[in-house]
């Protein structure tokens, strides 16, 4: 069974179907209905090309729509100046027209490059989402979001420019290997303790056997994830308000990420989940969070394996650095640090001021192992 989910953006509202086996059947269709030539261009990367290139190639074929390929190398290191400069050559020497749609068929690096890249060529191409990961299809795929990164932070380059569809296939997830379904699940974890009490404790019943692989429970975390975010879209597109929720746990995440170079030592999803933490430690220490609430979610980590602290990492962390990464962060204003803190779970807000002492307190008790 295919769940239909609809973006509500006037006239840029779009769907997002999700179930099983959907890539092989019911794609195809969906496709056809919504681009405006039978010319399309699929942007993937290596590992995933491997596994189903072939089957959205076919269900294309069966529509008559004609499909040519373009395969990225896997992993952050491709949502770089370089990467960018060699797809968008690449796609361009395919000779695409402005009714030529580029189809992201991956994971969350692929949908940021793919996105970008139709956001700027030919000044504005249609694109569809096809996300592979579980941290894409919960949460990148879906909102508009497009980019690369920046040696001074994550996704400082970059524009919203939303999908046409979005095609969310979960057994997909089957060749995702443990740690990757691990990332992504940090990002289901987030709608729950952002808005979504519900949710959370749905996860806390669930979770183990979910990530165990039961796809049943899958499809049903990320149709009620892709259903938060649409609604959170469609209220807030350009992040000027509620939207920014969708950011807790991710100022702390960027500015790990970009301490480790964007590399496969810290995936996105592991340094979300820290950093939901740190925002639940601070909001404690700000005496805006009951240690209640605290308690529960970290015992959550502790029975489905998300990591808790920055040590799982590496042990020495520069904390000045990471300070200074808070300040190039897009949520900051005139210098002064604005997080997303917490009133409990499901309490989430955005905070402006937040004071640097408390801040750099809850870095340096959770890198050093306090």
């Amino acid at each position: 069974m295919t769940s239909n989910l609809r973006v509500a953006l006037g006239e840029r509202s779009y769907d997002i179907l999700v179930g099983q086996h959907v890539l092989g059947n019911g794609a195809g269709d969906a496709i056809a209905r919504v681009i405006k030539s039978k010319s399309v261009i699929i942007v993937s990367d290596e590992h995933v090309a491997r596994f189903y290139l072939h089957r959205l190639s076919n269900a294309l074929e069966e529509q008559q729509i004609r499909s040519r390929s373009i395969i990225v190398k896997a992993g952050e290191a491709s949502k770089s100046y370089s990467a960018f400069a060699d797809l968008m050559e690449n796609i361009l020497e395919q000779k695409p027209d402005r009714n030529t749609t580029l189809i992201a068929l991956g994971g969350g690096v692929v949908g940021d490059l793919t996105g970008f890249a139709a956001s700027v060529c030919l000044r504005g191409l249609d694109f569809i989402q096809i996300p592979t990961s579980l941290l894409a299809q919960v949460d990148s795929s879906v909102g508009g979001k497009t980019g690369i990164n920046s040696k001074f932070g994550k996704n400082l380059i970059g524009s919203f420019h939303q999908p046409i569809l979005v095609i969310a296939d979960v057994e997909t997830l089957a060749t995702l290997p443990a740690r990757e379904l691990m990332s992504g699940y940090a990002e289901i974890v987030k709608y729950g303790l952002i808005n979504d009490p519900p949710l959370f404790t749905w996860l806390e019943k669930n979770a183990v056997e979910m990530l165990s692989g039961k796809r049943e429970l899958v499809t049903e975390a990320v149709v009620a994830s892709c259903n938060a975010k649409a609604a959170i879209v469609a209220a807030d597109e350009k992040e000027q308000g509620q939207r920014a929720l969708l950011n807790f746990g991710h100022t702390f995440a960027h500015a790990f990420e970009a301490e480790t170079g964007f590399s496969q030592s810290l995936l996105h999803g592991e340094a979300v989940a820290i950093g939901m933490i740190l925002a639940f430690q601070a909001s404690v220490k700000m005496g805006l969070c009951d240690k209640v609430d605290y308690a529960r979610v970290k015992a959550h980590y502790e029975a489905t394996g998300l990591p808790l602290s920055p040590q799982y990492v590496q042990k020495e962390w520069n904390i000045d650095a990471l300070m200074e990464h808070f300040t190039r962060d897009k949520k900051a204003k005139d210098g002064a640090l604005t997080f997303v803190l917490t009133h409990g779970i499901g309490k989430a807000f955005v905070a402006n001021n937040v004071d640097n002492s408390v801040i750099r307190e809850t870095l340096v008790e959770a890198c050093r192992g306090v």
